[in-house]
């Protein structure tokens, strides 16, 4: 079930409070998740069990996304925007330097919040920020897509649609490398979470100009990529071991741009590991 934490953001403009929908399950040492653009914190269902057998796990809607309202006035989406969102919501949380594991836009974030030495691991999984214009043009052209389709589709014939094979296949097949796998009810979650998204917009336009450039040092570090991510491609994984030379970089066999679904076990088992 899902908490809403509300905290004071100081501005240019003064004072603004922000919202955020988190959910939290297990003990041990504390671990964050950040989904990606569009998605919500449900995406990690498939490994958040297993990884709460080992950690505190704080699964997050990242502002204007899932369940959390979008960022008030005065604060942009891009990373100088939302890191300090992220890290004073640590603060309310009485999190001490998590670590933290995005996915796509999450993984983003997790590698700046270690960039400004505020977390005590990154897991990066299929991480923005290091394509190429080409690359960056096509994928935001594939999100838009997704997003057109997730907003002129009438709800009942999403559902309609989610109940088929082909259907999962259609609507998700970008980010999943097996869509089949993933469940009606969770698809049809997820297209709503993609309609409803009010920070979409303005975060797609704030990752026009994005490159992460930044060595993150003096805290592990690992990079996974899925070999059959046909949103962000694998190629990618090869530049950000360039940026960040003491990086891991991990290969995901068989897995999609969106891997917590396509093979949960190895998922969790790179988190975990990463996060000893």
């Amino acid at each position: 079930m899902a908490d809403t934490v509300a905290f004071p953001i100081d501005t240019p403009a003064g004072e603004r409070t922000v919202e955020v929908s988190y959910e939290r399950l297990g003990g041990g040492e504390p671990l964050v998740l950040l989904h990606g653009i569009g998605h919500h914190l449900q995406v990690w269902d498939p490994v958040a069990g297993i990884l709460a057998a080992e950690r505190d796990v704080i699964a997050v809607d990242l502002p204007g996304f899932g369940r959390s309202p979008g960022l008030p006035d005065g604060i942009r989406y891009d990373l100088q925007g939302v890191t300090p969102v992220l890290a004073a919501l640590f603060e309310t949380l009485g999190l001490d330097r998590p670590h933290v594991v995005g996915n796509s836009l999450g993984g983003l974030l997790a590698l700046q919040l270690g960039h400004e030495k505020l977390v005590r691991s990154v897991t990066a999984i299929s991480p923005a920020g290091f394509w190429n214009e080409t690359e960056r043009r096509y994928a935001f052209a594939v999100l838009s897509q997704m997003r057109r389709g997730a907003v002129t589709m009438p709800p009942p014939l999403a559902a309609r649609l989610a109940r088929t094979a082909a259907g999962r296949a259609a609507m998700v097949g970008p980010i999943y490398a097996r869509p089949v796998r993933r469940s009606p009810d969770a698809v049809i979650a997820e297209t709503r979470a993609l309609r409803e998204a009010t920070g979409f917009a303005a975060t797609l336009e704030a990752g026009r100009t994005v490159r992460f450039d930044h060595d993150v040092s003096d805290i592990p570090v690992t990079i996974a990529w899925g070999s059959k991510d046909r949103l962000l491609v694998p190629r990618q994984g090869v530049r950000a071991k360039k940026v960040m030379p003491g990086a891991r970089l991990l290969r995901l066999s068989g897995c999609g741009h969106v891997p917590m679904n396509d093979a949960p076990a190895l998922v969790a088992r790179v988190i975990l590991d990463a996060s000893r």
